[in-house]
């Protein structure tokens, strides 16, 4: 993916998931859930926190934008640099920013923009380096991301990017990686202890649903598809159904005819999920199967689906020793969060920040 908060991140999403991350999702790993608040007016999910208290409204941005937002030690955030951070964001979260939520999320915007304008000009300070041959090493990880040079080059001119302005944006943000692994990574220390008072002081967020792992093959149709269309997908998976239920391997028919890119490449396999997480046509032919069944054809917005259902587990207390890598993984992160924003504050009151919005 393409870095940070200049650039865009591009997502493989599952075709039956409700969300972004549903199809994937593991329950068993509720201490990095715990971390993730349930959407507001929600109740926690099973392994999540409880949603945080409401904040109070942000402070009003206008809708006619000034030409510089804020100054950071001197340097400005231009109107331009603003947007395009905004536009990336709903560039991820799929749409425009609600109207209701603009102010919270503008500001949120803008405080990274001069906490990354903070950390950037550190690293001048501190004359961190980054060698070129590992700027070049980074490109080639992007590139990799891509299936061809020329996609690769599209995707850069659909954002008015260049290959020297990424080279640009990837070795500031080695630099500034560079300069937080000494200055906040290396602070961090978990222990055996901590591992072990968080999972007794959490008990109902390690509590797991019953769930099941299945695979799939999908026939896509679009979402406006008029009858003809949804008809010729509907035989084509009916053929494949038909070679299933002959005897072929599903893992095999899934990789040569299922239109879900998450998951073909693994046979269909989605993995574990629990109620809740996919569509409902989807999951109430999923949980109907036992291990080793294949449903008839399902039908949901996303297209037509075979699933073959491969293990089902019910409704436990996950156990430490099943946890304890991502429990530990949670609490350096936490770490390193509290650490990192100490570090950004007290660079901000080393110095001079002014916003004018």
């Amino acid at each position: 993916m393409f870095k940070v908060l200049p650039l865009i991140v591009l997502l493989a999403v599952p075709a039956c998931s409700k969300n972004d991350t549903a199809a994937s999702a593991q329950a068993g790993q509720a201490a990095s859930a715990a971390a993730k608040p349930a959407a507001p007016g929600q109740p926690a999910a099973p392994g999540q926190a409880a949603p945080p208290a409401v904040e109070p409204p942000a402070k009003p941005v206008p809708a006619q934008l000034p030409e510089v937002v804020a100054r950071v030690n001197g340097e400005a955030i231009d109107k331009a640099e603003f947007e395009k951070a905004i536009k990336n964001v709903e560039g991820r979260a799929g749409g425009p920013v609600p109207a209701d939520q603009r102010d919270r999320v503008y500001r949120g915007v803008l405080d990274q923009l001069i906490s990354y304008r903070l950390l950037m000009q550190e690293t001048k300070s501190r004359n961190i380096q980054v060698p070129d041959a590992e700027v070049d090493a980074r490109i080639a990880q992007i590139k990799q991301q891509f299936p061809s040079e020329d996609e690769f080059k599209k995707q850069l001119a659909e954002r008015k990017l260049t290959v020297e302005g990424l080279r640009a944006d990837a070795r500031s943000d080695m630099q500034v990686a560079k300069m937080l692994e000494a200055e906040v990574n290396t602070k961090v220390a978990v222990q055996p202890t901590d591992v072990d008072t968080f999972y007794k002081q959490n008990p109902d967020k390690f509590q797991q649903p019953e769930r099941v792992r299945a695979s799939h093959i999908l026939i896509r149709t679009e979402e406006n598809a008029d009858a003809k269309a949804k008809e010729t997908a509907r035989a084509k998976a009916t053929d494949i159904l038909k070679q299933v239920k002959s005897g072929k391997d599903f893992a095999e028919l899934a990789k040569q005819h299922s239109q879900d890119p998450g998951s073909a490449v693994q046979g269909g396999d989605l993995g574990f999920f629990q109620q809740g997480q996919m569509v409902g046509a989807f999951e109430r032919a999923a949980f109907a199967l036992k291990p080793g069944e294949v449903s008839d054809i399902v039908e949901t917005p996303f297209g037509f689906h075979i699933i073959k259902m491969a293990e089902k587990q019910a409704a436990r207390t996950v156990p430490i020793d099943e946890v304890k890598p991502q429990i530990e993984q949670f609490l350096q992160n936490q770490q390193k969060q509290q650490k990192t924003q100490a570090f950004i504050e007290s660079l901000k009151s080393k110095g001079k920040v002014e916003v004018l919005i």
